[in-house]
C-alpha cells in the first residue's frame, strides 16, 4: 500500500476540515511549499495536494501553490480540487501535477474521465457519505451510489478510485474497512482510501483488506500526520514492513 501524504489548501495554508465542513477548519502551516518538503524528505515517495477553494467553486485559486510544491520536491504529486474541464486538468499537469483526481465532473459528466485520460493520468474521486456521493466540494448530496460508480468508472481509463468517507474525514475515528472492502469486491481499479486514519492499527487493519488477490493500492493521511499521531517513517515501516 502507497502512504499519501496530504495537504489540503485553502488560501494558500496548509488546513485540515472536520467531515469536510469549510466552517470546521484547522490550520497547521501557512507553509504548505515547506511541509510538503517534510513529507518528501520523511521518505513518502507520493503526495496528495487538494485544492479546497477549487472543489467548492471551481476556481483554481491554488494553482500556483500547487505549482510550487511540485516543483520542491523531487516526488510525484497527486492533485485535486476543482478539476470540471480538460482544460482545468491540462492547467494541472502544466503545473507539474503527476496524477489528478476527478470528482464532481466525473460524477456529472463522466465522459470527462476518459477524455483526461487519454491525455494524462487520472483517477476518480469518490466521496460519499455511507454510499450516497457527494459533489462540490461535499455541500451537495444525491451524487449516486458508491459501488455502481466504482463498477462504472472502470472502463474511464483511470488508474484509481480514491475513496472518501466524508463522515470520518477529520475526525480520527478509524477507517471504515467494511465500505473499503465493497468497494475493492466490486471494482477493478485500483482502491486508495481516505478518511479516519488516526493510528498505525488503522493502516495495518487497511492493508489486510483483500479480495482474491487484490489490496487496497494506497492511503491518504493527513490530521493523523499533522497531530503528530505517527510519522510518515513509522507508517511507511508499518506498510512495508
Amino acid at each position: 500500500m502507497q502512504l499519501y501524504p496530504a495537504i489540503d489548501l485553502r488560501g494558500g495554508r496548509c488546513v485540515r476540515l472536520y467531515q469536510g465542513s469549510y466552517d470546521a477548519e484547522t490550520v497547521y502551516s501557512d507553509d504548505p511549499v515547506g511541509q510538503a518538503h517534510q513529507f518528501a524528505d520523511a521518505g513518502a515517495s507520493w503526495l496528495h495536494v487538494v485544492d479546497l477553494d477549487a472543489a467548492r467553486t471551481g476556481e483554481a485559486v491554488n494553482l500556483a501553490v500547487v505549482a510550487a510544491i511540485a516543483a520542491a520536491v523531487d516526488v510525484p504529486v497527486q492533485a485535486s480540487g476543482g478539476i470540471r474541464s480538460l482544460q482545468a486538468a491540462t492547467a494541472l499537469a502544466d503545473a507539474g501535477a503527476a496524477r489528478v483526481v476527478i470528482g464532481t465532473a466525473a460524477v456529472e459528466n463522466p465522459e470527462l474521465v476518459a477524455q483526461v485520460a487519454a491525455r494524462q493520468p487520472v483517477a476518480v474521486g469518490l466521496d460519499a457519505r455511507g454510499r450516497d456521493v457527494a459533489t462540490h466540494g461535499w455541500e451537495r448530496g444525491g451524487g449516486g451510489d458508491l459501488l455502481e460508480l466504482a463498477v462504472r468508472f472502470e472502463s474511464s481509463g483511470a488508474e484509481a478510485v480514491v475513496v472518501t468517507d466524508i463522515s470520518r474525514d477529520g475526525t480520527l475515528s478509524g477507517p471504515d474497512t467494511n465500505g473499503l472492502a465493497a468497494v475493492l469486491a466490486v471494482t477493478g481499479l485500483a482502491v486508495i482510501a481516505s478518511g479516519g486514519v488516526a493510528t498505525l492499527d488503522d493502516l495495518v487493519s487497511l492493508a489486510a483488506i483483500k479480495d482474491d488477490n487484490r489490496r487496497l493500492a494506497g492511503v491518504v493521511v493527513g490530521r493523523a500526520l499533522y497531530e503528530s499521531r505517527f510519522t510518515v517513517e513509522q507508517a511507511l515501516e508499518t506498510l512495508v514492513p
